[in-house]
């Protein structure tokens, strides 16, 4: 047998060997299976670590259990070391080709690639097999940059492709590997911890800084500094802090300008937005920009920020002063990006409701907070959603112990319900 198809037999199910299948998570194997049996590529994104590789191995052996032979699968995990020769598509092609001529598999093959995007051109390979008209091919791919399947690439393969994007663990999921009850004792050890699904396998807190500091090394150094040729890896990674501890606040690229003119450093906004930009795309961040409620439409200029995984938050710059209100709202914002909502930052006219969340004809405008402790906090955060005057669902989201009753049509969910709510919308 050849030695690069041995190199892969490692990595495949083409033997009795047992494989690390990771914690279970239906909610992305089921919908990857609602596509399964069509030409459609298969996308999956998110940040590194974010389980991508696990969701991947899971969909494969789901396929098997239901009776697809071993030898009509073939997985690519360009991550591994072992197939570092593999940089460009006509490397991919030669590889594909020599894993058929070796296996001899009959019938329909299911292609599995993890982090596609390190191998040059790659579009040229999955648009070729998904289109092979005289074989039979299914071919279900990761990555890790948001910018994959834009310009050209989506117009390339326009209509061809399903996308979905990977989150770190939810709270439900947090709930299931770590074998606790609903309730605000586990929410807050999940606030305060994150959802990377290998931070689970450490039980030091200081492994587990080292293992969400490597992240962040990895992150930057080899999908952003690399990639983009980054003359100041160093501005880079303080603007990364900053997004960090700035999460849930509303600012400006000139905000951040201003801020690091202040420390003398000499940036530019043009830098300042391209350095955002990259770590937006590599997921370590998301903007979420602010929605005219009134007159129904996005607003430029200010936004907030919030981070994929609190661990980030929580194991490399605890000491910056952050209030649990703010890790509630980022948490908020995650759960319904999970659910499939597009999410903005409401306005209007003076007030600010913290998230207007849409999703086909659905809109919900949604209130988060620590506590509604005192008549003065209720009477603010409830005081947005009434000068609203339509109606969709208006929620005030927090860790109170209680739930208060139906006060004007606004619902008051705690944090640790808003998961199931959400489901339910579907």
């Amino acid at each position: 047998m050849d030695e690069k198809i041995k190199l892969l037999g490692k990595y495949n199910f083409w033997n009795s060997e047992s494989f690390d299948f990771g914690f279970k998570r239906d909610e992305y194997t089921n919908k990857i299976n609602d596509y399964v049996g069509n030409r459609l590529i298969k996308v999956l994104v998110g940040q590194r670590r974010s389980g991508k590789s696990y969701i991947l191995r899971q969909a494969a052996r789901q396929l098997i259990d239901k009776g697809v032979k071993p030898e009509n699968t073939l997985f690519i995990n360009r991550e591994f070391a072992d197939l570092d020769f593999l940089k460009t598509y006509k490397e991919l092609d030669e590889l594909i080709k020599l894993y058929k001529k070796e296996l001899q598999p009959t019938g329909k093959i299911y292609i599995f690639i993890d982090e596609i995007q390190i191998i040059e051109e790659w579009e040229k390979v999955v648009n070729s097999y998904s289109q092979d008209y005289s074989d039979s091919y299914e071919l279900f791919i990761t990555g890790s940059n948001s910018k994959m399947l834009s310009g050209e690439l989506a117009t390339l393969l326009s209509g061809r492709y399903v996308s979905l994007e990977v989150f770190p663990f939810s709270y439900s999921e947090f709930l299931g590997i770590t074998n606790q009850e609903r309730g605000r004792q586990s929410y807050m050890e999940y606030m305060n911890s994150g959802g990377l699904p290998e931070l689970f396998m450490l039980q030091k807190q200081e492994l587990k800084r080292n293992y969400i500091s490597a992240i962040k090394d990895t992150v930057l150094l080899r999908d952003i500094i690399q990639r983009n040729n980054i003359r100041e890896p160093k501005l880079l990674e303080d603007i990364f802090i900053f997004l960090v501890n700035n999460a849930s606040n509303l600012i400006s690229i000139s905000n951040i300008v201003k801020y690091f003119k202040g420390q003398g450093r000499k940036v530019s906004y043009d830098a300042i937005s391209n350095y955002i930009g990259y770590i937006e795309d590599c997921f370590l961040i998301h903007r979420c920009d602010r929605y005219d409620i009134k007159g129904k439409d996005t607003l430029s200029g200010n936004a907030k920020f919030y981070i994929n995984d609190l661990a980030f938050k929580n194991y490399l710059y605890p000491g910056f002063g952050y209030g649990f209100g703010y890790l509630v709202e980022n948490l908020v914002y995650l759960e319904l990006r999970r659910a499939g909502f597009d999410v903005y930052v409401g306005t209007l006219r003076n007030k600010e409701v913290d998230f207007v969340a849409k999703k086909a004809d659905r809109v919900i405008y949604l209130q988060s907070t620590y506590m509604l402790t005192d008549e003065a906090t209720i009477e603010r955060d409830y005081s947005a959603l009434e000068a609203i005057d339509d109606n969709f669902d208006k929620i005030v989201v927090s860790l109170d112990d209680s739930a208060l009753p139906l006060k004007g049509g606004i619902k008051h969910l705690r944090a640790w319900e808003l998961g199931r709510f959400l489901g339910s919308c579907d």
